[in-house]
């Protein structure tokens, strides 16, 4: 059946945005010959998102022929402001962005493992709203929040999980009540950084792979046919609770300790390094950790190929067990670990994996390191924020 009229003009409205928002300023031309529909149906559409604010004349296209179509067309940017926070166990990053994405301004906040829940989760609302002031935005319309543990995927809510702090929970439903107006989600941080690295980062072009995030703890995430899975209970790619060899007892329900986290988080990079002669200031887990394996990458670091051997040792295990399940022929090592070993690290891991798998598996680095859970979590915010603008009027 035949699309009727409202509809064929809302979809070619949401095909031109679309094509604004990727390319950038276009002319009417352009927009013709790039959405192949007829200059009157442009020109129609031009003014319908005109007249909606979404879309204004941002300059010429620099042609000689002077006129309406060497009008360059692109969206209203600050038409929406959204938010992109990064939830950690020590502290909160925030990023303000424009609809098309590009960054406003940035701040941390550092909360301490003694701050209470009701404080923490104050320090963390104060600088979300000090970033939207610093931006120079009225308000937000929306924030996408990364965060470490299990996410149901019935509620959209972070689950009650042993070992992080309360505030983390809190921090939703005080963020919504501070600003009425945005729309808020929360997302594992793992999945958000699997994200980034599909969109933005070196597995661009890959429809099927697997993120393993090194960091204070250890996740993965699973991106099969280009979609993110997650699981019946939201809980896919929680590989710190894998049962694996060389640890000193198995985890449980509550505590990963035990499992693969006990061989590739931050702590238990922090003691192999010590093992090998090497040591850092004391510092958050994860970047103390990268800190580390970038000093066992230098020239002058005699027991730092040991230790980047034993560091693969234990990666490929996690690496050879989700090869094994999923066969995603491409496992990206992130978080700040991840990206501090870099090619170094990744050729030792795929190197073992060759040994150890007969399934063909590219073992790539990070390209975005710690940074892909708020980058991940803006490009979130901004589909989600385009999604409902660029979305047909209701009838």
């Amino acid at each position: 059946m035949a699309a009727s009229p409202s509809t064929a003009r809302a979809l070619n409205d949401r095909l031109a945005l679309r094509l604004l928002q990727e390319e950038g300023p276009l002319t009417a031309p352009q927009l013709k010959r790039l959405t192949g529909l007829s200059r009157p149906t442009v020109a129609d559409l031009v003014e319908r998102l005109t007249a909606a604010g979404l879309v204004r004349v941002v300059g010429e296209a620099g042609e000689q022929r002077r006129g309406p179509n060497a009008k360059l067309y692109g969206i209203v940017a600050e038409r929406a402001h959204l938010a992109a926070l990064d939830v950690r166990t020590e502290g909160v990053r925030v990023t303000v962005s424009d609809l098309l994405g590009r960054v406003l301004t940035e701040a941390a906040v550092p909360i301490g493992g003694d701050t209470g829940t009701g404080p923490a989760v104050e320090q963390a609302v104060a600088l979300v709203e000090r970033a939207v002031k610093e931006a120079g935005a009225d308000r937000l319309h929306t924030v996408g929040i990364g965060a470490p543990g299990l996410i149901d995927p019935a509620a959209g809510e972070l689950r009650d999980t042993t070992k992080l702090p309360e505030w983390h929970r809190r921090l939703v439903a005080a963020l919504q009540e501070r600003l009425p107006e945005a729309r808020v989600t929360v997302e594992n941080e793992t999945n958000l950084a699997a994200l980034a690295e599909q969109r933005e980062g070196v597995a661009r072009d890959r429809d099927t792979f697997v993120l393993l995030w090194l960091g204070g703890g250890t996740g993965a995430a699973v991106v099969l046919d280009g979609v993110l899975r997650r699981g019946a209970s939201g809980g896919t790619g929680e590989i710190g609770f894998l049962p694996v060899p060389g640890t000193h007892s198995l985890p449980s329900a509550t505590d990963c300790g035990g499992g693969f986290h006990s061989l590739a988080g931050a702590q238990a990079v922090e003691l192999l390094a010590a093992e090998h002669g090497l040591t850092a200031e004391a510092g958050p887990e994860e970047l103390s950790a990268a800190t580390l394996v970038r000093a066992a990458l230098g020239p002058d670091s005699a027991p730092g190929a040991g230790f980047l051997d034993a560091l693969a040792d234990r990666v490929a295990i996690g690496v050879a067990s989700v090869a094994a399940v999923l066969d995603p022929g491409c496992v990206v090592l992130g978080g700040e670990v991840g990206q501090a070993g870099g090619e170094a690290l990744a050729h030792r891991v795929e190197e073992r994996i060759r040994r150890m798998s007969p399934l063909e598996t590219e073992v790539r680095a990070s390209a975005l390191g710690g940074g892909a859970v708020l980058r991940g979590a803006l490009l979130t915010a901004r589909d989600r924020a385009q999604d409902e603008l660029f979305a047909p009027p209701e009838r």
